[in-house]
Order: C-alpha cells, then sequence, then structure tokens
C-alpha cells in the first residue's frame, strides 16, 4: 500500500479580530475593528497620530483588552487566552521608550538576556543560562549590533538603543515582531541602519507588524497596508493599491507628492 507524503502544517493564523472596540480611560478609541493577519505576513499600519494604531498594537499585544459585547472576538495563534508570559515567547513588542529605568545601567547583552524575563535589568533573583546568552548573541547579531554588547543602555545613542530593544524582541525567536513607530527620534543614518536590519529579519522570516507614519518606514518586504483614522480601518490592502497620491490625501488629510525607490516609498 503506497503511503501519501505528508503534507507540511500550515501556518497558524496570528491574527483574527472581529467586532472589537477598546477604551482608554473614559474613551473608546477603537470602533469596531474585525482583522485578520496571517502567521510570517509582513503588514503596516498606518495613520495619522491619534488614530488608534499604537493602541491597536497594544491590544494585540494584551496590553489592551477589548469591551466585551455580543459579536466580538480575539484570537491569537488560534487561542482566544493567553499567559502575556507565554505569549511573548510567540510575539516580540517593541516599544520606542526603554522598558525601566535600571536598563540604562544595563550592558546591552544583559539587556537583551534580560528579555526572556521581561525585566528590565538582570537581578540577582534570576537564573541567567549559557544557553540565554548564547541566544542574547545571535539576537544582537540579527541586529548587527554585537559591538554594543559591553556598553551600557544609557550611553547609547537612539539608533543603538532600539535596536538594543529589538534584539530584546527576538531573544525567544518569535514568529512576529511587532513595532510601535520604530524610527521616531532616529536621526536620518540611524533610520537608514534601523530599516536595513529590520529587512534582514523580514528576509530571515520572522513576520512583522509595523505602525507608522512615515512611509519611509514601510519596508520594501511589507506587501500590505493597514490605513486607520478616528480608531476605525480606513483601507486594507495591497501596498501598491494603496499608497496612492489620492488614498494618501484622504488618509493624512493634505495633499501630497509621492515617489519611490528602491522599494521605499517617501512623500511630503
Amino acid at each position: 500500500m503506497t503511503r501519501l507524503p505528508e503534507m507540511p502544517h500550515p501556518e497558524p493564523e496570528f491574527l483574527h479580530m472581529q467586532n472589537v472596540n477598546v477604551a482608554r480611560g473614559d474613551t473608546v478609541v477603537l470602533h469596531d475593528i474585525s482583522l485578520r493577519i496571517a502567521g510570517g505576513e509582513h503588514v503596516a499600519i498606518l495613520g495619522p497620530n491619534g488614530c488608534g494604531k499604537s493602541t491597536l498594537i497594544k491590544t494585540i499585544a494584551c496590553e489592551c483588552y477589548p469591551i466585551v459585547v455580543p459579536g466580538m472576538s480575539i484570537r491569537l495563534l488560534g487561542r482566544e487566552r493567553w499567559d502575556v508570559s507565554q505569549l511573548r515567547r510567540h510575539l516580540g513588542v517593541v516599544e520606542a521608550h526603554l522598558p525601566g529605568e535600571r536598563t540604562g545601567v544595563t550592558r546591552g547583552l544583559d539587556a537583551v538576556v534580560a528579555g526572556f524575563f521581561s525585566a528590565s535589568t538582570l537581578w540577582p533573583n534570576l537564573h541567567v543560562t549559557p544557553e540565554m546568552r548564547t541566544h542574547a548573541h545571535s539576537a544582537l547579531e540579527r541586529m548587527q549590533a554585537t559591538h554594543l554588547e559591553q556598553k551600557f543602555v544609557g550611553q547609547m545613542s537612539a539608533g543603538e538603543q532600539r535596536r538594543i530593544m529589538i534584539a530584546r524582541a527576538l531573544v525567544h525567536e518569535p514568529g512576529m515582531l511587532l513595532l510601535d513607530e520604530p524610527s521616531n527620534a532616529l536621526d536620518l543614518a540611524a533610520q537608514r541602519e534601523l530599516r536595513e536590519a529590520l529587512r534582514l529579519v523580514a528576509q530571515q522570516g520572522t513576520g512583522i507588524v509595523m505602525v507608522t507614519h512615515h512611509l519611509a518606514d514601510i519596508l520594501p518586504e511589507i506587501t500590505r497596508v493597514i490605513m486607520m483614522r478616528s480608531g476605525r480601518i480606513f483601507a486594507d490592502g495591497a501596498k501598491e493599491e494603496l499608497l496612492t497620491v489620492e488614498k494618501l490625501r484622504d488618509l493624512f488629510g493634505v495633499d501630497v507628492t509621492l515617489t519611490r525607490r528602491d522599494g521605499y516609498w517617501h512623500s511630503w
């Protein structure tokens, strides 16, 4: 009897949101969000300041929680409930700020190792294994930042700190990486270096969901754009279809000039 070859298991869907509303304090900032993102997909969430992009990222990362109403559902990697510490093994989250005041007086390699514990530094009670340090070194290699291993984070430039924060998020080798405004406060050289490092991460198979209001942050590897306005999804589709003068004018409320070079879009 001939055995049929085993079919590879499809990668689980990363995100499935249905009719999700989220409040910050007394204000509802996300309205009726329905969204699906595949595992390993590269997506940019684009929109003006205050449109709800960062709240959407925090909701995906289980830092904000949806209002419970009939018909609402949210699943990450096929599950409705996660222990956040367990979720971090599958999902790397990069925010623009350091995770705590102790991070600044921590050396680069130790700050990345601390990502295993979601800690701001390596506290004495944490048990660090040689394997963890090996993984941290590999994460810094992916970010082309091994030269920062012995440098105190507080003595690093903004661009160097951002590389450390991304390496922290990669230390578990997660399938998906969430980035909230990754190029904020970086000069032109640091922006270019960061984007090139993130391109390598994407090419190596890690999915990327990036929140930004800068077109130049949208890497060539990103194929899908989700546009947000006033807490709602304004448009969702292929990058080439949405990054147009007309769509950007409608999204940001201003006339724009648009150019494309080496796989990147630029506007002014």
